[in-house]
């Protein structure tokens, strides 16, 4: 499956409602050449009414439902649109980082049918999937950092903070 139409697709509403949020997981992988593949699309964005409330306008511009998983103390929020599938999860945190803004910062913007979407890096991924430690991470481990090598170098322009110079 082609996930370049719902990533696009996904990048152009965050976008339109100042949403700030970081693509990780396998799509951010994918995006950045690692040969995986993954069912979902995973963000890692601040718990706050504010974004929640963009979560909620996100799924309703996708047509989908925002849906709580069934544990209630977690940071997750579902958004599911059943008539052709994508979910996407909305996490304020992951294992093995310790914040959103360094997550962001040593992210890096990719182009994705005409719009700009964050990605995590390849570190933070391996990072996050090796702490998380469940068979499915574990299992790329190795597809990620042979991908994390033979990338090319770049030099990417970290996000300033407002009001930082």
């Amino acid at each position: 499956m082609d996930a370049t139409p719902v990533i696009s697709e996904v990048a152009r509403h965050p976008r339109t409602l100042n949403f700030d949020a970081v693509l990780i997981g396998n799509a951010a992988a994918a995006l950045q050449g690692a040969p995986v593949t993954t069912v979902g699309l995973d963000f890692l964005s601040r718990k706050t009414p504010r974004n929640i409330g963009k979560i909620k306008s996100l799924a309703k511009a996708l047509g989908a439902v925002v849906m709580r998983p069934y544990y209630p103390v977690s940071d997750l929020f579902r958004v599911v649109r059943d008539a052709d599938g994508p979910q996407l999860d909305f996490m304020a945190t992951i294992h093995g980082v310790r914040s959103f803004d360094g997550v962001r910062d040593r992210g890096s913007d990719i182009q994705v049918d005409g719009v700009t979407i964050r990605v995590a890096s390849l570190d933070d991924i391996i990072r996050s999937k090796r702490a998380a430690a469940r068979p499915r991470d574990l299992a790329v481990l190795d597809t990620l950092e042979r991908a994390r090598e033979e990338a090319p170098v770049t030099k990417c322009t970290p996000r300033r903070r407002p009001g930082r110079k």
